[in-house]
């Protein structure tokens, strides 16, 4: 039996968190059937280009603000922005320990011809994750029998319930978003994943932690990955009641 479940939208190269959260989890829903939202992180990420913070993106065809990730497409100009993004990568990682290891996963990534943004994010997700040892089962939340009618937060418990989970984990930037008493009231525990501080070597004199996995990858063999993606704390969040009565008194 599942227990504990996820969701969150299909990112590219998204940071260590991310995976963490896969990893911690029974299944993972990937939510590409979720709005997509121009000023997030789903089509864009960071590395490190020489000592600095470099930000790289996924350009995409034009489209509406009300589409949801699965609905939109990567531009026509995708091939040669990712052999340009490769470029770069080359440039600045040929150094790093894991560069032979890691590159062709790279290539085989981006030179992938699939042009609908969240097939294309799930592509590397699922590859990421079968690299570095993750074999948590995923299902996209639009296979999901969920209405249309309904909030965001039901919809969210649909999809546990739907998926026969009784733990609902999220990350811990996502708190001020989510109440456990609701999901209480259906049968349902709200957990939140925090990353533990941690570092690993960088082209960096001072360490610059939340970039793309891509730079985690480069310093960290698969064996090291696996210990990294253990680090971190399941946290139960108190229940609205007992906040309200600390504040009282």
């Amino acid at each position: 039996m599942v227990h504990i479940v996820s969701l969150m939208q299909p990112y590219l190269f998204p940071y260590l968190g991310y995976f963490q959260l896969i990893a911690a989890s029974g299944l993972f829903i990937l939510g590409d059937s979720l709005q997509y939202t121009r000023r997030g992180w789903i089509n864009r990420n960071r590395l490190l280009v020489g000592g600095k913070i470099w930000q790289f993106s996924f350009p995409l065809e034009q489209g509406s603000q009300t589409q949801a990730i699965n609905e939109r497409r990567l531009s026509e100009q995708m091939q040669l922005s990712n052999r340009r993004l490769l470029h770069t990568i080359r440039h600045a990682y040929h150094r790093a320990p894991c560069y032979e290891q890691v590159m062709p996963l790279l290539e085989e990534i981006l030179e992938h011809p699939e042009r609908n943004l969240s097939h294309f994010a799930e592509h590397s997700i699922r590859r990421i994750c079968h690299y570095i040892g993750i074999d948590t089962p995923m299902v996209r939340a639009s296979e999901l029998e969920l209405a249309e009618d309904i909030g965001r937060d039901q919809r969210l418990i649909e999809a546990v319930k739907q998926s026969g989970g009784d733990i609902y984990l999220n990350p811990e930037g996502g708190r001020h978003l989510y109440s456990p008493d609701v999901f209480q009231a259906h049968g349902l525990e709200l957990q939140f994943l925090r990353m533990d501080e941690l570092s690993y070597p960088q082209f960096s004199p001072d360490f610059v932690p939340s970039l793309s996995i891509i730079d985690v990858l480069m310093f960290n063999p698969p064996d090291e990955m696996q210990r990294l993606l253990g680090r971190y704390t399941l946290e139960r969040p108190a229940p609205s009641s007992d906040l309200l009565g600390e504040y009282e008194s």
